[in-house]
């Protein structure tokens, strides 16, 4: 990724209703979140498109309807990748 134009976003859903924009940021805010995750185990994934829709929400802020498929695609590969079935993240 072009560094003069990175973004980050950071996403929180297992305590949540509903997935919850958590933290945002470019340049070098964009490299520390990215970086906190990486040495949180969390899982990573690049698509500038939804990045940049979703810098448009306030923090704490549940994810829109027209965004939720997207989310939930990426939510889906993070389930698969971690072996878990949705649910698993509220025990």
């Amino acid at each position: 990724m072009n560094e003069d134009k990175k973004k980050a976003v950071a996403l929180e859903y297992g305590k949540n209703k509903t997935p919850k924009l958590i933290a945002k940021g470019d340049y070098e805010i964009a490299q520390l979140i990215i970086d906190e995750a990486k040495k949180h185990g969390i899982f990573i994934t690049e698509d500038a498109e939804l990045v940049a829709l979703l810098s448009k929400l306030e923090l704490d802020e549940d994810i829109p309807d027209n965004l939720f498929n997207a989310v939930a695609v990426i939510l889906s590969w993070v389930y698969w990748l971690k072996g878990m079935i949705p649910g698993d993240e509220k025990k």
